[in-house]
């Protein structure tokens, strides 16, 4: 390991183009699953000014009513609801839910690789810039709702570089906050107030130093946002979604899909084992691998890297992994209960941050431990 180096995550607001796309997707999904558990929902939205988008496949016992949850879903995001909507869906495709729900066990909705992560560094077993990032942009929606500071937009986003001491995290190296702000508000006031408001109770656990390179507004006025300065398309923040790209990503999007596909409840599962296995204690760091195929239930290979700190080798925790999790698209579904209407609960802020969420807790360390246990003898 290298003696000093530095990791970088970012995170975007609710605001965002793409984010709040995101969001339309996820309550499309709630939607659907609200009158139907075994709805079948795949849904892109597509936003640029003046004219939203939803297309996708849906089969659903009640479709729901998308153009209203669309402008609903903008208008509680502090836009105004003044567009065009355009809703394009139909049924999925026979093919695809012949392979799905063809048998007694449900197979997965796509082929695909999901990975996990967990690490020791953090309360939330996250590594430390991505929790940072988030936390920053959190407290700025929080100042903007609650009119701590006023004169804020609702886009905008974070970025926080971490620098490590022999793996330990020993400072902060720089930080990146855009946010939207109304014309008149004077920059050198909006820096202070950000500062203030945003930056120092975001940032607590390791605040930054007189080197730290701070940089607010970096491009200067940042007066027009959301769809009106830029396209939002669901999917383009995978890596916010997920582990700020520290780690690797093989499946698709999260947001808009039902838990039949892999690309969603995969990767929910891959990150409830890598946590529960920090959690027991059985490693320091892990990443957790889960490939599948369309229409078979379970997964064609689970990988386990616990990158040098494990308690016992990859092979011994792979066989407890088997043993306590059930790894089949439906098995997932019912432990983490992803055929229930949460999904835009957790979109905004990073899908691992939300301690709530099913697939944060951990309440299968004890039974990974003891499974390791009897593997080990």
């Amino acid at each position: 390991m290298r003696d000093k180096y530095i990791l970088t995550a970012e995170s975007v607001i609710e605001g965002h183009p793409d984010k709040l796309c995101d969001a339309i997707a996820d309550r499309v999904l709630d939607a659907c699953l609200k009158h139907d558990p075994a709805a079948r929902v795949a849904c892109e939205v597509m936003a640029t000014a003046g004219k939203i988008t939803v297309a996708g496949e849906i089969t659903a016992r009640q479709l729901p009513d998308i153009p209203a949850i669309v402008c609903q879903t903008v208008r509680e995001t502090g836009y105004s609801s003044d567009f065009e909507v355009e809703v394009i869906t139909h049924d999925q495709s026979g093919d695809i839910a012949g392979a799905v729900s063809g048998s007694s066990e449900m197979g997965a909705g796509d082929q695909g690789i999901m990975y996990g992560f967990a690490c020791s560094e953090t309360p939330q077993l996250l590594p430390l810039p991505v929790v940072l990032a988030h936390r920053l942009t959190l407290t700025l929606t929080n100042a903007r709702k609650l009119g701590t500071i006023q004169g804020l937009g609702p886009d905008g986003k974070a970025q926080v570089s971490v620098e490590y001491h022999k793996g330990k995290p020993a400072r902060i190296a720089a930080v990146v906050l855009s946010c939207q702000h109304d014309e008149e508000k004077d920059p050198e006031e909006l820096r202070k107030e950000l500062t203030r408001s945003v930056i120092v109770p975001a940032l607590r656990e390791l605040y930054p130093d007189h080197e730290t390179e701070v940089l607010i507004n970096p491009s200067g006025r940042f007066v027009l946002g959301g769809f009106e300065a830029d396209t939002g398309l669901t999917g383009r923040k995978l890596m916010v979604d997920t582990y700020g790209g520290l780690v690797p990503h093989g499946g698709g999007a999260l947001s808009g899909k039902d838990a039949s596909k892999v690309d969603r409840s995969g990767t929910y599962m891959a990150r409830y084992i890598a946590k529960n296995i920090v959690a027991a204690g059985l490693a320091e760091r892990c990443t957790v691998g889960l490939a599948y195929a369309i229409g078979r239930a379970e997964p064609v290979a689970v990988d386990m890297d616990l990158h040098e700190t494990g308690q016992y080798p990859e092979a011994v925790l792979e066989q407890a992994v088997r043993q306590v999790f059930d790894l089949t698209p439906g098995g997932i579904i019912r432990a983490l209960g992803l055929n229930q209407p949460i999904f835009a609960s957790f979109c905004n802020y990073g899908h691992f941050t939300h301690q709530d969420a099913p697939w944060e807790q951990t309440d299968r360390a004890a039974a990974l431990a003891e499974a390791c246990e009897r593997e080990a003898r």
